[in-house]
C-alpha cells in the first residue's frame, strides 16, 4: 500500500512511519522543501500548495502536521500559528487530493479532543457536542477543512487524540524529568480528568483507521480509562520510586502558562467508544502499562 504523511518527522509521524515499512508499505512523505530522495513530496501549508504529483497512486494519506500546542506561551501570534498549521495545511491536503483523477480510498486526518473543551467528570464521547475555547474553536475548523476530500467520495476519518504517553517528545516527554528528579506532583487540584493513549497504541489505532473501511467520521484515540491528574501523579511515582510531594497550584500555573493553564486545568473524561466498538484492541489500556511502555521503549 502506498501511503502518503504530513508531519513525518514528529513523534507520531516518525513511529507511524517506521511501523509501516517495516510492514513492507511505501510510505511518501510530504515534506516543507525541495524534496531530497524520491520518497518525498513538497507542499507548503501556508501557500496552501500541494506537489499532487507525488500524490498518485496513494491508496491511503495520514495527516498529522502543526505546530506543537505546548511549545510556546499563547501569545495572539503563537494561537494564529496553532490555528494556521491545521487549517490552513489541512484545506490545502485535502483540496490537493480532491483533485486527483483517482483520489485514495481514505485519509486519516489529525484532530484532538480539545474539540470537547472541559467536561469535567462527565464521560464523554463521539456523540458528545463540540465545546468552548481556543483549543475546540481550532479543532472545529481543522476538521471541517478537511470538507473537500470528504467530497470527493475519499473516506475521511478525523483521528482526535489525547495525551500521547511517550518520552520521545509530547505533553508526557515533559513531566518524566521532572518526576525522575523528584519534583513531580500534581496540577491545580488533581482531580482533572486525563484521557492518555500509549504511544504503541496509538500508531496500531492510527493503522486500524487506514484499514476498517466502515470508520469515516471522528474516533477518540484515547484508552479506555481515563484517570485523574491525581491519579496519574501516583502511577509515575510508583513507578519511578520517586517521591510526589510537589504541588503546583492553579494561580501558579496561570501565572506562568497564561491562557494555556486552562487546558492543563482542564478535566476530559473521552471514551474511545467508536474504535472500540470497530474491534481494536489496546496493548496498553491503563495509565500504569503505558507509563511503563514507554519507559521500555528505545527508539
Amino acid at each position: 500500500m502506498r501511503i502518503a504523511i504530513t508531519g513525518s518527522t514528529g513523534l507520531i509521524g516518525t513511529a507511524l512511519v517506521r511501523s509501516l515499512t517495516a510492514d513492507g508499505h511505501h510510505v511518501v512523505r510530504l515534506v516543507r522543501r525541495p524534496p531530497r530522495t524520491p520518497d518525498e513530496v513538497e507542499w507548503d501549508p501556508r501557500r496552501q500548495w500541494v506537489d499532487t504529483d507525488g500524490l498518485a497512486g496513494c491508496e491511503g494519506v495520514v495527516h498529522l502536521a502543526g505546530a506543537g500546542v505546548g511549545d510556546h506561551r499563547w501569545t495572539a501570534a503563537y494561537k494564529k500559528t496553532i490555528r494556521d498549521s491545521r487549517v490552513l495545511g489541512t484545506a490545502a491536503l485535502a483540496e490537493a487530493l480532491a483533485s486527483l483523477d483517482t483520489p485514495p480510498r481514505v485519509l486519516v486526518s489529525g484532530s484532538a479532543i480539545g474539540i470537547y473543551g472541559d467536561t469535567g467528570d462527565r464521560e464523554t464521547d463521539e456523540s458528545t457536542p463540540p465545546g468552548h475555547g481556543f483549543l475546540a474553536d481550532v479543532c472545529q475548523e481543522w476538521e471541517e477543512a478537511a470538507g473537500p476530500a470528504a467530497e470527493a467520495g475519499v473516506r475521511t476519518v478525523f483521528a482526535r487524540t489525547g495525551l500521547v504517553v511517550a518520552r520521545g517528545g509530547g505533553a508526557w516527554a515533559k513531566l518524566f524529568p521532572l518526576f525522575r528528579l523528584g519534583l513531580g506532583g500534581r496540577l491545580g487540584s488533581g482531580s482533572q480528568y486525563w484521557s492518555f493513549i500509549a504511544l504503541h497504541d496509538h500508531v496500531a489505532a492510527l493503522r486500524h483507521l487506514l484499514d476498517t473501511g466502515t470508520l469515516s467520521g471522528p474516533v477518540n484515540l484515547t484508552a479506555p480509562r481515563p484517570v485523574t491528574n491525581r491519579e496519574v501523579t501516583a502511577v509515575m511515582g510508583r513507578v519511578l520510586h520517586r517521591p510526589t510531594l510537589c504541588t503546583a497550584p492553579a494561580p501558579a500555573l496561570r501565572l506562568a502558562l497564561g491562557e494555556m493553564a486552562g487546558d492543563v486545568l482542564a478535566s476530559q473524561r473521552v471514551l474511545p467508544r467508536r474504535l472500540l466498538d470497530s474491534g481494536f484492541s489496546f496493548a496498553f489500556p491503563d495509565v500504569e502499562s503505558a507509563v511503563r511502555a514507554a519507559l521500555t521503549d528505545t527508539r
